[in-house]
């Protein structure tokens, strides 16, 4: 008898599985191109061998998308978790609440898809998440314009959409409260999905295109907010500092550099990457070497002549330090100014610190008009492309930890080998990687030796290039 209840039992659950699987894929099959965008957007953001934690993650379409190499999904619709255990049995999925994920887990990125508009507590679930947190963790989270509430409420009523109950309708001010209660600090946001519906060459002008200008971004379905855990500040008794001064034809330079740069953290050394200077530069490194002994200064030789950029790279990749700091050898940012990078990094104010010459007043003809109104119209560009405020595009003075750097240099082949000045490889290298960018007002000073080997023109010219690879690679894709 109990086994003939055990039978009927299983009977009705398999029934209740199928009835499940049928109605959602009814309504995935009814809007497929929206879902399918939805995974093209947050593939942009984590790439494949991640681990991954999605919350609401129903039948697991989109933690599969991703690829993740370890891939937990949370869901309280226990049908929809036996269905996604079925289609994706290289998952780990979880009927219930997030308490249901073993203590201990920790992931690479958070997805919450459109699910905070179910949410009872938001705050609460965010709370949470923190415990499955590390300091680079990234919580990737989309949720509907409230513009568009009565556009999907009449769509519910007309089985253009599956019904849904009563709603979260958030504004990203309430989104980014809410967030920063829980202790996270918004990262980016962007505006995704001007038209949900398949429809040829429409659709992809809509969402690859229009969208991402005004006003049409003010109308997208969907936004996109990354998120990062506040972290810890870093122990000044733990952490060191390399300065990378890439230098040509600065001797004149070298001692000043040497004698003005603060010591920061448990220690800092400075490093010279000089590339084919013809003035006596490597020979006032290697003199200052001996005559400061109570330093540490180290002198390494450009490898080739590809620019400033490949002087940084060879600097960074010889640093011995935790905390990695780019220095322009003609001072025109004072190296006395370095602490407060060091500083908004260690209090963890931001990942990727860069500085800003154009808050200050500057002196006399430390940039010429030109290169001013080029700058200022890239900062607007700039700011626009990788959704963080970012002013100044080409001041030589930026930080960020070593473990970051080797983050984007993991990802430097995405957008390929086409920066001879260094700042923009790593600038869309943070961004790819959702790093928090921090920006250090500094005052600009006039070179004091030697000269400028920026051409406005054909470095104009050649910023422009890489901007339209930004755009291909960070916006359109």
């Amino acid at each position: 008898m109990a086994s003939a209840n055990t039978t009927d039992q299983a009977k009705i659950l398999d029934a209740q599985l199928i009835q499940t699987a049928n109605e959602y894929d009814r309504w995935r099959k009814r809007n497929s191109y929206y879902y399918r965008e939805l995974i093209r957007l947050y593939k942009r953001h984590v790439p494949e061998g991640a681990r991954v934690l999605e919350i609401g993650c129903e039948a697991g379409d989109l933690l599969a998308g991703v690829k993740p190499t370890y891939g937990v999904g949370i869901d309280e619709n226990p049908q929809l978790i036996e269905l996604a255990r079925q289609r994706h049995p290289e998952l780990d999925f979880h009927a219930g609440t997030i308490e249901q994920i073993p203590q201990g887990e920790t992931f690479d990125f958070v997805l919450i898809c459109n699910a905070v508009d179910d949410m009872r507590d938001v705050q609460a679930i965010f709370s949470v998440v923190k415990r499955f947190c590390r300091p680079e963790t990234r919580i990737i989270l989309t949720y509907h314009n409230a513009l568009w509430e009565p556009i999907l409420t009449l769509a519910s009523k007309l089985q253009l959409r599956r019904p849904v109950g009563q709603q979260n309708w958030l504004s990203r001010d309430d989104l980014a409260n809410l967030f920063d209660l829980a202790g996270y600090q918004v990262v980016r946001q962007f505006c995704e999905v001007l038209f949900p519906k398949f429809l040829p060459l429409v659709s992809g002008l809509c969402n690859r295109f229009l969208v991402k200008f005004w006003p049409w971004k003010h109308l997208a379905l969907v936004i996109l907010v990354v998120a990062r855990p506040l972290v810890e500040p870093i122990d000044d008794k733990k952490a060191a500092v390399s300065v990378i001064i890439p230098t040509r034809n600065e001797r004149g330079n070298v001692e000043s550099i040497i004698q003005r740069t603060p010591d920061m953290g448990t220690g800092t050394e400075l490093i010279f990457v000089d590339g084919w200077s013809t003035d006596g530069t490597q020979d006032e490194i290697k003199r200052c070497i001996e005559t400061y002994p109570d330093k540490t200064i180290r002198f390494i030789p450009q490898q080739g002549r590809k620019g400033k950029g490949q002087a940084v790279r060879q600097g960074f990749d010889a640093a011995q330090g935790e905390v990695l700091m780019i220095l322009d050898a003609d001072m025109t940012v004072a190296p006395e100014d370095l602490p407060k990078f060091y500083n908004a990094l260690a209090e963890g104010k931001g990942e990727f610190i860069n500085g800003t010459r154009l808050v200050y007043p500057m002196e006399e003809k430390a940039m010429r008009f030109l290169n001013k109104c080029g700058n200022r119209f890239f900062s607007l560009l700039f700011t626009w492309l990788i959704g963080q405020r970012f002013r100044d595009t080409l001041c030589g003075t930026k930080v960020l930890t070593k473990q970051n750097y080797q983050r984007i240099a993991a990802g430097r082949a995405y957008f390929g080998e086409f920066d001879p000045f260094g700042d923009f490889d790593l600038i869309f290298g943070a961004a790819k990687n959702d790093l928090k960018i921090i920006e250090i007002p500094v005052r600009y000073g006039a070179r004091i030796y030697g000269e400028t080997s920026i051409s406005r023109f054909r470095d104009g010219w050649l910023l422009l290039k890489m901007s339209w690879v930004a755009f291909w690679k960070l916006r359109l894709r």
